[in-house]
């Protein structure tokens, strides 16, 4: 019987992975502050453990292969399948790649990536012209960079959970909400009462369920 393609120790395709999208997060973040670049570093963090386990070596896999072998005597606990983890910890014998968890995460990776990228052209527009982003996403809530970099991160976490990211998802969204806070400061010293009316409007994360658009909404 003939060995099958390696499901780890792809050290080439875990770098190429993480760079394509800390290169993404970098291209809109635009880190300045010695604040920003702590929150960029936990993200490429993030993003780096992700994929160390999905491609190179399955840590969580290896901790977690006792039980999962004992419980699940017809999976193999250190495939490539297993790494998904929510079906088997749900007793699903399921093709992972189809269970509700795995479909969910691209809807959430998806998002992400169109809101940020929407979100950043108005951004820039308004920086350009020195005026306050209240169009497009921002009509709908006031951080929708770091509201599509919550939900790339959630997303992968839906699609491929591991012990030291579920640590650093929580301690993630802490940092980018007291980042948002910071900045919220910073724009209201800026455009003052401008920017008191419209954050009275428009909610920080979550989006109000409307019967209407918001003004500038897409």
């Amino acid at each position: 019987m003939e060995a099958g393609p390696p499901e780890y120790g792809l050290w080439l395709l875990v770098a190429v992975n993480a760079a394509i999208f800390i290169l993404f997060a970098f291209t809109f973040f635009k880190p300045r502050t010695r604040r920003d670049w702590r929150s960029f570093g936990a993200f490429s963090a993030f993003i780096v453990a992700l994929f160390v386990e999905m491609y190179g070596f399955p840590l969580t896999l290896y901790l977690m292969a006792g039980w999962l072998g004992s419980r699940f005597p017809a999976l193999d606990p250190l495939s490539h399948d297993a790494g998904h983890l929510w079906p088997a910890l749900l007793g699903w014998l399921i093709n992972p790649h189809f269970s509700p968890f795995h479909l969910l995460s691209f809807a959430f990776i998806g998002g992400g990536f169109i809101l940020i990228a929407k979100a950043w052209k108005v951004l820039y527009e308004a920086q350009k012209v020195g005026c306050l982003a209240t169009t497009g996403p921002y009509a709908w809530l006031r951080h929708p960079q770091y509201a599509g970099f919550a939900l790339i991160m959630i997303g992968f976490f839906l699609q491929w959970p591991t012990l030291l990211t579920g640590l650093m998802l929580p301690v993630l969204l802490v940092m980018y909400w007291r980042l948002a806070l910071a900045e919220e400061r910073e724009v209201e010293g800026e455009f003052g009462e401008d920017f008191r009316r419209y954050a009275a409007r428009v909610p920080r994360f979550f989006p109000h369920l409307r019967s209407r658009n918001p003004e500038g909404a897409l």
